[in-house]
């Protein structure tokens, strides 16, 4: 490993299945794609589509990541942006809300119709951009269905001795189960980018320093605040409020926050997208998690008794009554800080850091509706609201898919930076397009000199769409021929913040599966491929350049 510190419109005929051989438990595939996420499904529906031999090596139980785990008031961006396979499932989200039946909690004329810069629903191309986790999980499953493509859920890569290489080539990659793949294309469709750093590609974990690539919003950032998630007045991060000596209160680091520009090894701050409801009848009330400490929230009471009452802002109106909750304010469903080790850490360490999150924001939620601190009308608020109880069933009603923002960035060859995401420099092969703001979530929370708290990492900077480089996609040639990421795709840390969309996962996803089926027919390498030809499919097949 190198680290550098709707339904579809028409349904296509199916591709050949991918061979097993039972003797030595090989599945053999032309194009394997490891990971459970919406770029996996879609780069297997067109790779399937364009007859190949797919597998999904995935090691999630449910498919669809982030999309069909709670993400579901979509960060569309300029939603003129994005077309092809990726369209296409928007298209079948909206018919799926077309019948009477799919509004079981309110009605169609209740809902808000609210969408991020644009209406939920659009009639002019009969798509929705806003949706509850189990319909968007049920599309994945049809459409994976419907194209036969095998899939093996809960396989999980043998990273330390799984991936087999000839050369510069993959032939197979192995997993924990016993199973072994082999294949002519290989897709990382993951947001943690385990393949394409067991097969020897270089990536970069953290933030680089601004001269890195000439930047301005990568790198750390002190003193910047660009949204509402940072102490607006002076809030004491000590255990005896104004005293140093009692300690600090938890997750408030004791280190200096760094020099602003500089690069450091630290994360923005991951947190599960909750499902939730107010109907009495679809409303499960917090679970109290075992280990809760009310005391971890004491910076946040601290918050509240300023008379701060922002944090039901981003509960997002989805269909049936229920929200798609993100982070909001200083201290809010964001862990900030408890993540760094995660893009490399062990299969067992991960689990850790998803338990402890997951303990965390469920303690967060408790604590709003039951702890005297709170105020009584937030208690008010709170008191509302509960996990939907027919979202997640086999997990609690807790969602299956905590939020990756950002794991490995792979260094291929092509870096996309600011300098492309904000128009400075153009993208001359382009293989899909973004247009989301340069967003960061925080990345630390610190003491400053004057002996407050405050958080440090958040950046908002607005794009118009621009173009993602196809080069971003493939690895060096010299580290591997026969692979394409398009989830943890080569950028820089802020470019990534644009990048990081699910609508644009699937984008990038579809193009990788067309570069792959192209590089088997051309016998060529990812990176050698005739890009004229490329261009051409994907522009046929609607997709946005």
């Amino acid at each position: 490993m190198k680290r550098l510190i709707c339904p579809i419109l028409v349904l296509l005929a199916c591709a050949v299945l991918p061979q097993a051989s039972a003797a030595q438990n090989t599945i053999e595939a032309d194009v394997v794609i490891y990971g459970g996420t919406a770029s996996a499904v879609i780069a297997a529906v067109q790779a399937a589509q364009m007859g190949q031999r797919v597998v999904v090596v995935s090691p999630d139980t449910h498919l669809g990541g982030m999309t069909s785990g709670g993400l579901g008031w979509t960060d569309g961006g300029n939603t003129a942006a994005i077309g092809g396979q990726a369209l296409k499932f928007y298209q079948r989200i909206y018919q799926h809300y077309q019948r009477p039946e799919s509004w079981r909690w309110e009605s169609p004329g209740e809902y808000s119709n609210e969408g991020q810069g644009t209406r939920a629903i659009r009639d002019d191309n009969k798509s929705m951009w806003t949706f509850e986790p189990h319909v968007a999980e049920a599309v994945f499953d049809a459409l994976i269905a419907e194209n036969k493509i095998p899939v093996h859920r809960d396989a999980w890569l043998d990273r330390e001795h799984g991936v087999k290489k000839a050369g510069a080539r993959i032939t197979a990659i192995a997993t924990l189960d016993g199973q072994t793949f082999t294949g002519k294309m290989f897709i990382d469709a993951t947001y943690e980018g385990d393949l394409m750093a067991a097969a020897g590609v270089s990536y970069h974990v953290g933030r680089e320093a601004n001269a890195v690539y000439g930047e301005e919003w990568n790198g750390i950032q002190v003193g910047v605040l660009h949204h509402g998630h940072h102490f607006k007045t002076d809030i004491s991060p000590y255990v005896v409020a104004g005293d140093p000596s009692s300690g600090l209160l938890p997750k408030i680091s004791a280190e200096p926050p760094g020099e602003k520009g500089a690069g450091d090894h630290r994360v923005q701050a991951y947190c599960y997208r909750m499902c939730l409801s107010k109907h009495p009848e679809n409303r499960v009330p917090f679970p109290k998690p075992e280990g809760y400490d009310p005391a971890e929230y004491t910076l946040l009471a601290r918050v509240l008794a300023t008379g701060w009452d922002e944090g039901f802002k981003k509960f997002d109106p989805i269909p049936n009554r229920k929200t798609d909750t993100n982070n909001h304010g200083p201290f809010s469903t964001d862990n900030i800080g408890m993540n760094y080790d995660y893009p490399d850490a062990t299969y067992a360490r991960r689990k850790e850091i998803l338990e402890e999150h997951r303990r965390y924001q469920q303690g967060l939620m408790y604590f709003l509706q039951n702890d005297p601190q709170v105020p009584a009308a937030i208690h008010e608020k709170s008191a509302h609201w509960g996990l939907a109880a027919d979202e997640f069933k086999d997990n609690g009603n807790w969602p299956h898919q905590i939020y990756v923002r950002e794991a490995r960035r792979m260094i291929g060859a092509v870096v996309m930076s600011e300098h492309e995401v904000l128009g400075k420099r153009d993208v001359p092969q382009p293989a899909g397009m973004g247009s989301y703001t340069l967003d960061s979530h925080n990345v630390q929370r610190y003491v400053k000199p004057d002996g407050f708290v405050q958080n440090e990492g958040d950046i908002g900077v607005p794009t118009k769409p621009y173009r993602i480089a196809y080069g971003a996609l493939t690895p060096k040639k010299a580290e591997c021929e026969n692979l394409l990421v398009p989830v943890c795709v080569s950028s820089s840390h802020i470019a990534f913040g644009s990048i990081r969309m699910e609508p644009v996962f699937m984008i990038l996803g579809q193009s990788a599966a067309t570069a792959a089926v192209q590089a088997i027919e051309e016998g060529k390498a990812v990176q050698d491929i005739d890009y004229g030809r490329l261009r051409e499919r994907l522009v046929t097949e609607g997709q946005k350049l």
